[in-house]
């Protein structure tokens, strides 16, 4: 799940009050299937739910069991419907592999499962969300949706449940037990009765809304209560009133927050609404990037960043190393932001950050800090959408470079329906001038590696042809040419034809001589060849050019390579008779994909795993793996994949499994292994 988007982000303090909420939504979950807890922003809807969650498998949680799992979508970061169901789908971790429309392997990925699906902050996106919602209602018989907006989505299913700001009446205890333990937290002192009266007037002049009275408790680092009770008296009138030129939705988040905004110097103001460009969470190198401009440097950055932290209106997480704000705090800067003139020169400045963090982690792309390439750009992936689309509406030639660049990286972590959907755009937007320059290409080879991972193979095929085409014009250059040859190279393996894949590797390896690991493009050449060696039948030359590879990439900590080289070896090794050799490369195969994210790697890699254990005469350790690779091809979206000889040989060991166990002993085994594989599968991608 996502951190707490409207009460304490690491569920660290302690749940006050709302027991009559909570039994409430306890017993909704029991016996609906569509549950909305709605309100006002600053209110709680998001800790709420969190706290009914966490005791799902307690006293106190619902007592209706979702077995296949409570999946979190938070859709506060998208500012449109673009990527609504691309959300949704990653909170399933569906790595949907298909060219079918994403919402149609949503809608099938669910069908006949028992699960909890929660779509947190809704209410911007309230028309696509309905119907989203009610598609998924239709077509899955067991699924429940629990949402949190400030308004319903006005189906006929819907069962509202609306939290109002927690009592604050003079003798009301909720909103007084929240901010006291809170001031407690910051700095623990006697509760007098002259503090207790001050911190009545707090709750009572704030409302008792929950993120207001945690924001204030947060001033107490430099206020008593006394001085704090004083200053909101006098500073500011009841949350109620005020702005009332503002729209409803406004007012009430000015309502919940504004008081902090004026807490603060101008400066912290400032950087407070320049931070809330940013989508998704962020380090300090980002913070001073994005934000360094006049009046302040990017060496004032930190200091005021940790002001912000200090006064919870950005929140530091993990380590302390990487920040977010709470989705209503970054609304409320954004707000101010557009209204002192500052979106378009911050939104540039997020793009060129963004493209360069892209760039600097494909420069890292065959060295040791690819793992941590892949999960920088898997950490922005909502910034490296946002960047995207102002570079799309502002600066098209940029735009073709971004998603050239990042297409390939998502197409190896499964994100293949954004990547297909902003190369498509990308390559429409591109200028006359841009037509044959090594950007436009980049992103028409980018687009057909998804396309050949979605399955469209004859697409693929055209736009390799293309490519091809354009990397032989004089100027095109060495990188151009070598990614080409790649992508034709693995269109002809798909196809069933190695020896033409030969060909097209040999010819561009020896067009532009070379060390494997001069660049990214020759070293994904050299594993075509190997590829096309095996699927030739020449098994001594692919194993010593898949040896001299893995060892090489094991030197270097590369990762994405060894993985593939450790595919063809355990191939390899099946083919010649040398089963346990082959789990061994299948075992570091699935290694180096689990570091990289890849689930439609790791499936291949099960496959390989069972083969391997089947021809060892392990029957049953091979119908469990076969079973654990079910869960992944089932996430992808695709029965079992791969190169043509994978297909046959999986058949083959197959049938030996079930032949050496009997039909129910395999069955037996091959359910259990579905079970291992979709617990592993809910487990955190460390991308």
């Amino acid at each position: 799940m996502r951190g707490d988007a409207e009460g304490n982000e690491d569920g660290s303090a302690s749940f006050v009050g709302r027991n009559a909420e909570l039994a409430a939504l306890c017993a909704a979950l029991t016996e609906r299937r569509l549950i909305t807890v709605t309100g006002p922003g600053g209110v709680g809807k998001t800790r709420l739910v969190r706290q009914v969650l966490a005791a799902a498998d307690g006293p106190a949680g619902p007592a209706r069991p979702f077995p296949d799992g409570i999946h979190w979508a938070d859709l506060s970061p998208l500012p449109g419907d673009r990527l609504l169901v691309d959300t949704v789908a990653d909170a399933l971790d569906l790595a949907d592999h298909t060219p079918r429309t994403l919402a149609e392997a949503v809608a099938e990925w669910i069908g006949a499962r028992r699960l909890l699906l929660v779509l947190d902050c809704c209410e911007h996106l309230i028309a696509p969300v309905r119907v989203l919602v009610q598609d998924l209602l239709d077509a899955a018989p067991h699924l429940v949706v629990l949402l949190t907006s400030r308004e319903p989505l006005a189906l006929a299913a819907e069962h509202v449940l609306e939290l109002g700001p927690l009592p604050h009446a003079p003798h009301a205890r909720e909103a007084l037990a929240l901010f006291t333990a809170r001031a407690d937290a910051v700095r623990a002192r006697p509760w007098t009765p002259q503090r207790l009266a001050a911190a009545r007037a707090i709750c009572s002049r704030l409302e008792g809304v929950p993120l207001a009275l945690e924001l204030a408790a947060a001033q107490l680092t430099d206020h008593t209560v006394e001085e704090l009770a004083d200053r909101l008296a006098r500073r500011i009138g009841p949350l109620s009133g005020g702005a009332g030129d503002r729209p409803p939705r406004h007012r009430a988040l000015r309502s919940a927050i504004g008081w902090s905004h004026e807490w603060c110097t101008p400066r912290e103001r400032l950087l407070w609404l320049r931070l809330s460009v940013f989508a998704g969470t962020f380090d300090g190198a980002a913070a001073r990037a994005v934000c360094s401009a006049p009046p302040f440097t990017a060496e004032e950055v930190p200091p005021l960043l940790a002001s912000l932290v200090g006064k919870s209106v950005v929140r530091s997480t993990g380590d302390g190393t990487v920040y977010r704000m709470l989705d209503t705090i970054r609304e409320y800067g954004a707000m101010w932001r557009d209204g002192i003139g500052e979106r378009d020169a911050l939104r540039a400045r997020h793009a060129a950050h963004f493209l360069d963090l892209v760039r600097a982690a494909e420069a890292d792309w065959i060295g040791p800090g690819q793992r941590d390439a892949y999960r920088r750009v898997a950490a922005a992936y909502g910034d490296i959408c946002a960047a995207l689309d102002h570079l799309l509406a502002t600066a098209p030639t940029a735009a073709l470079e971004l998603a050239g660049r990042v297409g390939f990286f998502w197409a190896c972590c499964g994100c293949l329906h954004v990547a297909r959907s902003y190369l498509e755009r990308a390559l429409a937007a591109a200028r006359p001038q841009d037509v044959d320059t090594p950007g436009r290409m980049r992103a028409l080879w980018a687009l057909g590696v998804t396309l050949l991972l979605q399955g469209a193979h004859e697409e693929a095929h055209r736009i390799a042809v293309a490519c091809e085409a354009l990397a032989a014009r004089p100027d095109a250059g060495r990188g151009p040419a070598l990614d080409a040859a790649y992508l034709l190279g693995v269109s002809h393996l798909l196809a069933g034809r190695p020896l033409a894949a030969r060909i097209v590797a040999d010819n561009a390896l020896e067009a532009f001589p070379g060390t494997p690991f001069e660049s990214g493009p020759r070293l994904r050449c050299h594993l075509v060849r190997v590829f096309a060696l095996t699927g030739t039948g020449l098994f001594a030359d692919a194993r010593e050019e898949a040896e001299r590879l893995r060892a090489e990439c094991e030197a270097r900590q590369e990762y994405w390579t060894r993985a593939y080289a450790d595919y063809q070896l355990a191939l390899i090794g099946l083919f010649e008779g040398r089963p346990a050799e082959s789990a061994e490369h299948a075992r570091a195969m699935l290694e180096s994909k689990r570091e990289l994210g890849d689930s439609f790697g790791t499936a291949l890699g099960l496959d390989l795993l069972a083969a391997a254990r089947a021809a060892n005469g392990d029957g049953a350790g091979g119908a469990r793996a076969y079973g654990a690779g079910h869960a992944y091809w089932q996430a992808v979206g695709h029965p079992q994949r791969g190169t043509p000889e994978l297909r046959s040989m999986h058949e083959e060991f197959e049938r030996s499994a079930r032949e050496a166990l009997g039909d129910e002993a395999y069955e037996a085994a091959f359910a259990e292994g579905v079970r291992q594989g979709h617990a592993l599968r809910g487990r955190p991608h460390p991308a």
